[in-house]
């Protein structure tokens, strides 16, 4: 028989704390890191899974997050305007993965983290949407 894990709610914001956002899931014990252009240079932990788009609730105005898309223009890479933390990437068709930097309860450093090999991919193929 399975047994059936419980979900927990997981609160998170930028560094300034314009940006808030929440989702949930089981427990995180574990998160990912890529390695291609964007994501080497900015050294978030994330998700090691997609967040469905309806299960990531925000709790601000549009108007505080600015997006950059890069290669295949499919995935967006949210950033806060004001402080320049990325609180989460992802599409809507995808899911999102959300900066475990941000979450509030949680030491991303402190999981077990999985590196992927964003580098070596075709662009619109990465393992990180």
């Amino acid at each position: 028989m399975c047994e059936v894990m419980p979900k927990k709610k997981y609160i998170g914001q930028c560094h300034c704390g314009d940006v808030n956002f929440s989702f949930t899931s089981e427990e995180i014990k574990n998160g990912l890191r890529c390695n291609c252009s964007i994501c080497i240079r900015r050294g978030n932990v994330v998700t090691d899974f997609y967040i469905p788009a309806k299960d990531l609730i925000y709790d601000f105005s549009s108007d505080k997050l600015s997006n950059y898309l890069w290669g295949d223009k499919v995935l967006n890479h949210y950033f806060c305007k004001k402080c320049g933390i990325s609180p989460f990437a992802g599409a809507q068709d995808y899911g999102y993965r959300a900066n475990l930097g941000c979450v509030d309860e949680l030491d991303a450093l402190s999981l077990e983290i999985r590196v992927c090999d964003g580098k070596s991919m075709p662009v619109g193929e990465e393992e990180i949407r």
